[in-house]
């Protein structure tokens, strides 16, 4: 039985190999933040309960584990210098002040929603909830669009 040998020096082949990882990470976290975020948004008109307040608790913790994972799997695997393709540094570049904007909309929005207590008097949080998800859903909508534009020339399947 053959096996490959984990102790061979880090090479290009290597470090693409890492890469797809965690672009695979950052995208299977999107696509359950994705899920959840519709999950929640169909429950509309949002009312003061457990349901409701279950969807917003599990939404908001899986949307800090997506902006965390863009984080550690894209962006900071770039500034730590990780990545030294000219096309890939030149896209981060153009694009990395417009996802910190993204960053800013999602932890505002997790800070107003994360320890809301829907069920005990904060309805008025509720009223806010809708145009708040709707605004963040935009703001995810372009998050997206940006990270697919580091991700295609990460993969050499730039747009």
């Amino acid at each position: 039985m053959a096996s490959e040998s984990r102790e061979q020096p880090r090479t290009g082949t290597d470090r693409r190999g890492r890469s797809r990882e965690k672009l695979a990470t950052l995208v299977k976290t999107r696509t359950e933040t994705l899920a959840l975020y519709t999950e929640l948004a169909n429950q509309r008109p949002f009312e003061p309960d457990e349901v409701t307040a279950e969807a917003l608790q599990e939404f908001c913790q899986a949307l800090i584990d997506y902006t965390a994972s863009a984080h550690f799997q894209l962006y900071r695997f770039i500034s730590d210098k990780l990545e030294r393709r000219a096309p890939v540094l030149s896209v981060a570049d153009q694009v990395y002040p417009r996802i910190i904007q993204t960053t800013d909309v999602i932890l505002r929005f997790n800070d107003t929603y994360e320890g809301a207590d829907l069920l005990n008097g904060e309805r008025a949080i509720l009223e806010r909830l809708d145009a708040d998800l709707s605004r963040l859903g935009e703001t995810l909508a372009e998050r997206i669009q940006l990270e697919d534009q580091v991700i295609g020339a990460l993969t050499g399947q730039t747009h």
